[in-house]
């Protein structure tokens, strides 16, 4: 076969065609203008323009613009409005004809700045794509999963400050502090009135007792103080965003939090659990990772009368000691058995919620299994048992259910591969922005356009669209 060569080939060309017959019938374009009426923004927006004035930018193009640059993961609107200009694809979706100018990348910057960074905008379009998942029973909110995955901020590591802070109070606070009270009345003890957050020193000096706040001190960031230093294993330390969030079983994004990178997981879940059930009150099934198996998260889940679907959590116990499982408790007596058969007996309640259960050291001085036991130069055991230790026995009891290995098995099908999905195809691995509230608004969008691809190929595959 001879070769061709086409180097100096023109490519000045009328087309006689319309864009409509220029773009495939395949692209994905196509899929997102006929999965969703987009007028549905007009009326979300409306407050937020003036009713006199100059025409502005129509704000469905703006969003449309915002979804091609995280659905193609170009990450740049300075970018996308580049491609859009020679893209007739992504013509066709804006409704920009060939002849007409692109919107500048800084329009997009300058409407949300004015307009939009304040408002719910985010959230109703996001709520609205999964309730058009929802009512066309392609979402199903029975059962959701949960996990946090990490974003890199843009912030150098290197370029920060040491800054002391206050210690925030939990949010379950109260309803332990009540809880811990009840505890200590049954067991004839004083009632505490809160959980202290101050602590007291005695000026010598003076003679005056001085009060101080308990405080604790982390790493802020110069670039972008809102992000929080983040580290785990063998991990590069950094500072990073966190976004808990939760999906269905087929994969759909259901809610999303963010939060500083050094908050862990489990914090943050107390935060979100109401208004996750508030959105969703279908839910009957919560299925986590072994980071949230906690006593205070374990109670919150059954107290909500809500299933929680927890892993296996190996105790933290030195090797070659006896693990907590190996002494048993007796409910009835509130004791604690040893391996030796002795009694373990029950002391007090701590602030913190803890009931401690110690040994008579006459008991422990000479047993034989002392050596694997503790290391108390007293010869005592302790043993420490949460107020909501039973809720958290409840949620161990889950997993030997019958189908406990098939629902949390698909965990990794569902909220760990959006977040590989996200990851890899529409940004999220990091943040060219600074503050939580644009990184929040940011999260959205992304998965918005994970979401409306998913509802996509769902309309497709059935012959909707």
């Amino acid at each position: 076969m001879a070769m061709t060569n086409r180097n100096n080939t023109k490519f000045d060309c009328i087309i006689l065609a319309t864009l409509d017959e220029i773009v495939p019938q395949d692209h994905n374009v196509r899929l997102f203008e006929e999965t969703i009426d987009w007028k549905f923004i007009y009326p979300l927006v409306k407050p937020l323009y003036s009713e006199v004035g100059r025409p502005s930018i129509d704000p469905v193009v703006l969003f449309k613009m915002l979804f091609i640059n995280y659905s193609f993961g170009i990450n740049s609107m300075r970018k996308t409005c580049e491609e859009i200009k020679v893209n007739v694809a992504y013509r066709w979706f804006l409704g920009i004809d060939i002849h007409e100018s692109v919107p500048n990348f800084s329009t997009w910057s300058q409407n949300y700045i004015r307009r939009y960074k304040d408002s719910k905008i985010f959230e109703e379009i996001f709520y609205k794509i999964v309730k058009e998942g929802i009512d066309n029973g392609f979402i199903d909110a029975t059962v959701v999963f949960g996990d946090g995955t990490h974003r890199k901020a843009n912030a150098n590591v290197r370029k920060s400050t040491d800054k002391e802070i206050e210690i925030i109070a939990k949010a379950y606070e109260k309803e332990l502090i009540n809880e811990i009270n009840e505890d200590r009345k049954e067991h004839g003890k004083s009632e505490i009135d809160e959980v202290t957050r101050t602590e007291y020193s005695y000026d010598e000096a003076t003679g005056e007792i001085k009060e101080e706040k308990k405080t604790k001190h982390i790493k802020e960031s110069t670039t972008d103080p809102e992000c929080g230093l983040f580290h785990k294993g063998e991990k590069q330390k950094c500072f990073a965003y966190s976004h808990l969030t939760y999906a269905d079983k087929h994969g759909y994004v259901l809610y999303t939090h963010t939060e500083p990178g050094n908050i862990h997981d489990s914090t943050a879940f107390t935060k979100t659990y109401a208004d996750l059930l508030e959105r969703y009150p279908q839910i009957e099934k919560v299925c986590l990772d072994s980071g949230f198996n906690t006593a205070a998260i374990c109670h919150m889940i059954i107290q909500s009368e809500r299933i929680p679907y927890l892993p296996y959590k190996r105790p933290m116990t030195k090797k070659g000691y006896f693990k907590k499982y190996e002494y048993v408790y007796d409910e009835k007596l509130d004791i604690y058995i040893c391996p030796n058969i002795k009694d373990l007996v029950y002391t007090t309640t701590n602030r913190e919620g803890y009931k401690v259960y110690k040994s008579n050291p006459k008991d422990c001085i000479n047993c034989p299994y002392l050596s694997q036991c503790t290391q108390s130069k007293n010869h005592t055991k302790t043993i420490m048992r949460h107020v909501w230790e039973e809720d958290k026995e409840k949620a161990e009891e889950v997993r030997y259910g019958r189908n406990f290995k098939e629902v949390y098995n698909l965990r990794k099908e569902t909220i760990e591969r959006v977040f590989a999905d996200c990851k890899e195809n529409h940004g999220m691995r990091f943040t060219r922005l600074n503050g939580k509230q644009k990184n929040q608004h940011e999260t959205l969008i992304i998965f918005s356009c994970h979401n409306l691809k998913k509802l996509a190929l769902s309309k497709k595959r059935i012959g909707w669209i």
